[in-house]
């Protein structure tokens, strides 16, 4: 089983190397390992592709896609960004502020940290140049903070982890994700305060509370939406994946009969770009999950997880030699599979450890929202410099302090188990009883190897 193991990494990497696309690279080297390992890759590749996706949960993906899709355009960044520079706009380099708290919020409602850099970066990055802030200090404060979004619920890839994770409800980890996303956006707005102090940004004039209420009605059903879908949930009047159409169609009549941004015209086009979004997701999952039949086939998470608890005594040691290996990952791969790939490789040491799934999931989606931040892969990174017209060269030295805040953020989410189970245990979403039986960096667990 080991020249399986191996022939299964050696291919994947060698496939990556060569630029074929992550989701070809999985399925192809999992047919090749199938192949050597003696069963029928067409028959066991397509049967695990088709259970992979077969699942309700993942239902919510495509409704959250469109949502994030119509709230792009649909004129709700603008509205943010106003009740956002009502709040924090007089500080000392206010408008860094106020990008960073407007990523949040609008990362947090369409859930997608692509979006909100295109969309708030649209209009924040060009008003901070005419200010006089730095071009790729205002392009480091969009990238790093429309992260933040991927932990303020709702998520995709909190269902992704869920769905790879097995029994994690997504529901606690919709609920969970808030503390951590707060945490992150407060390191990044430390680091916009030291840069507005040393370069002594200008401040925007302090609003008065008319102001701020004038703004805030007009951004309330923007943020309305959030209630719904998380207020929905904790509830339990709709699942998560019925929150998702419910925010499908709030979207649709903000944006199409409330604000009036999109035509009716346009619709067709963004329910084609949905559905090229949810394909790539969708085979990307179908593809993982035919990886993960043939690594538990070939012991691969048994041999890490051996190896890892081999390294060390302490849990300490443990987990940040797997916050670095993620940093890694997260440096050449995208997050979906990042996610699909290594939840199955991962999960069962941490659970050895002491630590609750909902809680490593956060943690892994906290350390991979860094690599989207960081070259080669991006994602954010190169739709920010493109906004901000400038280049990934020019941007990566100043980036590199919100890199040391975001890992800052990642090791108090990672230590500090109340960031991520406090707020789902008094929602009730996660059992108390339950958690308790997680003791986390039990270091007798941890050396019953």
């Amino acid at each position: 089983m080991g020249t399986i193991a191996l022939l299964l990494v050696v291919m994947f990497a060698i496939l990556l190397v060569m630029d074929v696309p992550i989701a070809v690279a999985i399925a192809l080297s999992t047919f090749v390992a199938i192949l050597a390992e003696g069963s029928d890759p067409t028959v066991v590749v397509a049967a695990n592709m088709a259970n992979g996706v077969n699942s309700f949960a993942l239902l919510a993906i495509p409704f959250f896609i469109l949502s994030g899709h119509l709230m792009g355009r649909g004129g709700m960044a603008g509205r943010l960004i106003d009740f956002a520079g009502t709040l924090v706009g007089f500080l000392p380099g206010g408008l860094a502020y106020v990008n960073t708290l407007t990523c949040m919020l609008f990362g947090s409602i369409s859930g997608s940290a692509a979006a909100a850099v295109s969309s708030v970066g649209g209009f924040m990055i060009p008003e901070m140049n005419r200010k006089g802030y730095n071009r790729e200090f205002n392009v480091a404060v969009t990238t790093t903070a429309a992260t933040t979004g991927l932990l303020i619920p709702p998520s995709n890839i909190m269902i992704v982890y869920s769905v790879a994770a097995g029994s994690v409800s997504i529901a606690a980890m919709f609920v969970a994700g808030v503390l951590p996303g707060l945490i992150s956006g407060f390191f990044i707005m430390l680091v916009c305060g030291i840069f507005s102090h040393r370069n002594r940004y200008p401040c925007e004039p302090r609003s008065s509370l008319k102001e701020i209420v004038t703004s805030f009605r007009r951004a309330f059903l923007s943020l309305f939406l959030i209630i719904v879908v998380i207020g929905g949930i904790l509830a339990g009047v709709f699942t998560a994946t019925e929150a998702a159409a419910i925010a499908v169609v709030y979207a649709l009549v903000l944006s199409v009969i409330v604000y009036r941004e999109i035509q009716l015209a346009e619709l067709p086009d963004l329910l084609l770009q949905t559905g090229i979004t949810t394909a790539v997701v969708m085979l990307l999952i179908g593809a993982s999950s035919g990886m993960s039949w043939i690594m538990t086939m070939a012991n691969i998470p048994q041999t890490v997880s051996a190896t890892l608890l081999g390294l060390s005594d302490s849990p300490i040691v443990i987990l940040l030699t797997i916050n670095v290996l993620l940093l890694c990952v997260g440096t050449f791969m995208d997050m979906t599979p990042a996610v699909l790939i290594f939840t199955p490789i991962f999960l069962p040491v941490v659970e050895r450890l002491g630590m609750h799934p909902v809680h490593f999931g956060i943690m892994m989606i906290a350390n991979l929202c860094i690599g989207l931040c960081t070259p080669p892969v991006g994602t954010c990174l190169f739709i920010g410099c493109g906004v901000g017209k400038t280049t990934i060269a020019k941007v990566t030295r100043t980036m590199l302090p919100f890199f040391a805040a975001m890992t800052v953020a990642l090791f108090a989410i990672t230590y500090i188990p109340t960031t991520s189970l406090w707020l789902p245990v008094q929602t009730k979403q996660l059992k108390a009883e339950d958690v308790d039986k997680y003791t986390f960096m039990n270091i007798e667990s941890s050396s019953k190897r």
